[in-house]
């Protein structure tokens, strides 16, 4: 079990560099463009070699990253090309507001993705052709257009909620979740939509199994059978499903601040790449993709402990 949990972490450490490496190379493509970008218009050419070199943008791809490396390392993540501010502190600013948004949406698609696949697998019928549909169209409809009907209607039209902005928690806990329900919401449609299918078919194929007919031919009771053994050799592919469902609310979170205004990381990471401010987009990709790592091995160890031919190693 522990050379596994191992193996599995050495490969997050290789994707980590590997999509921060193809990052910097993206954005690193073109050092006079980027240095021009920052002095503006009127720069001239010796002007622009200048920043260049100051930037570092004159070195090979590989010295630049291995700076770049070293100093996450030491804890600095650069400063921004535009503004010099610390990179660190305006993702510190910005992480917060991304993570409540992510945790809440991936805690509650845990939760009903659980709770609609096992109803639409255990009850079949029209229960489970409603549920089916609804997936389908959830799925369907991207989430930027679930938020703007989600702020059209609840928002404008009956004003429940705030159709803009954030509130922190340290200003006032009631205001912070007012100003997270409808950005949740319109993440959690469609994660949830996708998380239902997987639970329903994995519920299914656990219960056409011989050792479940067997528990049912003992007379054990079918809510027994259903939380204690079905759910538990059902869990391992829907923890899978939700450690990827991550990814997708990371991406969908940069769409969904834009539409609320919310200062988070997919806000930051919009604005540094049209500007090319490289440092700042390193940063945010590095948290995201730290972010999604971390949840991912998490599942894996889950998965892991579910297990018993792998604990038993």
């Amino acid at each position: 079990m522990a050379l596994s949990l191992v193996k599995k972490l050495l490969r997050s450490l290789a994707v980590l560099i590997v999509v921060t490496f193809a990052t910097l190379c993206l954005m690193y493509g073109n050092g006079p463009g980027i240095a021009h970008a920052v002095l503006g218009k009127s720069a001239t050419p010796e002007a622009i070699q200048a920043e260049v070199v100051k930037l570092g943008l004159d070195k090979p791809l590989v010295i630049q990253y291995w700076n770049w490396l070293t100093g996450v390392l030491h804890g600095d993540l650069g400063r921004s090309f535009y503004t010099s501010e610390s990179v660190s502190g305006a993702l510190s600013n910005r992480v917060p507001v991304t993570l409540a948004l992510v945790i809440l949406a991936l805690l509650l698609t845990a939760v009903l993705s659980v709770i609609f696949g096992v109803t639409a697998a255990v009850r079949g019928g029209w229960i489970d052709r409603t549920l089916q549909f609804v997936s389908v169209l959830g799925t369907a409809v991207p989430a930027f257009i679930i938020a703007i009907a989600l702020v059209f209607s609840l928002a404008i039209h009956w004003r429940l909620f705030p159709a803009t902005g954030y509130v922190s928690p340290d200003v006032s806990l009631r205001g912070w979740s007012s100003s997270l329900v409808l950005p949740v919401a319109a993440l959690l449609i469609g994660s949830v939509a996708s998380a239902t299918q997987q639970f329903r078919t994995a519920v299914l194929d656990t219960l056409g199994r011989d050792y479940v007919r067997t528990l049912r031919a003992r007379g054990i009771p079918e809510r027994e059978v259903i939380f204690r053994n079905v759910l538990r050799n059902s869990a391992a592919p829907g923890l899978t499903v939700l450690s990827l469902t991550t990814f997708g609310l990371l991406g969908g979170a940069v769409f969904i601040e834009q539409v609320f205004a919310l200062p988070g990381m997919g806000q930051l990471a919009n604005m540094a790449a049209q500007i090319n401010d490289v440092p700042l987009v390193m940063g945010t990709v590095l948290v995201t993709i730290v972010i999604v790592l971390v949840v991912n091995f998490a599942g894996d160890v889950a998965i892991t402990l579910l297990n018993p031919k792998v604990r038993t190693r």
